[in-house]
């Protein structure tokens, strides 16, 4: 599995509002994905806390911190403490589920599915500790990034050469790549493509890549 490695901050765990990295800040920050997903807070969302999460969501705070994400907080935000009011205060129609026993490999994993307009999407992420988080799925479709990147996530029409072209795009501009990932429903059906980069592109680059007739989504994640 490919990701990037932990340092001795992370295992000292972030600046947060409490009372666990792993329950807290690292949920805020799978929120802050679907967040920058949608380009904006969602209208709806229901979040799936599997294992330990089903079993401490509410206790450790994880039900305040996912819809913290979700309205695009960071980590320390003192609001935190109050993001169920204010996301009814919002207008966001929210509900949890709780899997207590699953055959998900990570015991911190959860599912949020979330809408904004005619835009759904649906996140599977786990915390690591330490507010460390990794993306598993976007749609289904199997990726695998930490947030703490600029991440560009590509929603395409699988043709050959697709990744080539790409990433010869973002070799151009000077753009490295630091992990990865593809996958694909089927042959010549829907792909996706995650770009952790070292930095992040232009936005002329961004509006290029979108505009082409197999793109169906090009999205650009800040750092969460």
């Amino acid at each position: 599995m490919s990701q990037e490695p932990s340092g001795i901050f992370d295992m000292l765990g972030p600046i947060m509002i409490g009372p666990s990295s792993s329950h807290t800040a690292g949920v805020v920050r799978i929120g802050r994905v679907v967040h920058e997903l949608l380009g904006g807070a969602p209208q709806k969302a229901h979040v799936r806390f599997y294992n330990s999460f089903a079993m401490t969501y509410r206790g450790h705070g994880s039900d305040r911190a996912i819809l913290a994400g979700l309205m695009g907080m960071a980590v320390d935000d003192e609001r935190i403490r109050e993001a169920l009011d204010l996301a009814k205060q919002a207008g966001i129609a929210y509900s949890f589920e709780a899997v207590v026993s699953s055959a998900k490999a990570h015991p911190n994993t959860l599912i949020v599915r979330a809408q904004r307009g005619d835009r759904t999407v649906e996140v599977q992420g786990i915390s690591r500790g330490g507010g460390l988080i990794l993306i598993e799925a976007i749609d289904d479709l199997h990726t695998n990034f930490t947030g703490q990147l600029p991440t560009l996530v590509v929603e395409a029409r699988d043709i050959r050469g697709a990744v080539a072209f790409l990433s010869a795009i973002l070799a151009y501009e000077g753009v490295n790549i630091a992990t990865l990932t593809v996958s694909r429903r089927a042959k010549e059906d829907r792909a996706l493509q995650v770009y952790e980069l070292d930095e992040a592109p232009r936005n002329a680059s961004l509006e290029y890549i979108q505009s082409l007739s197999w793109i169906y989504r090009a999205t650009l994640l800040h750092p969460v």
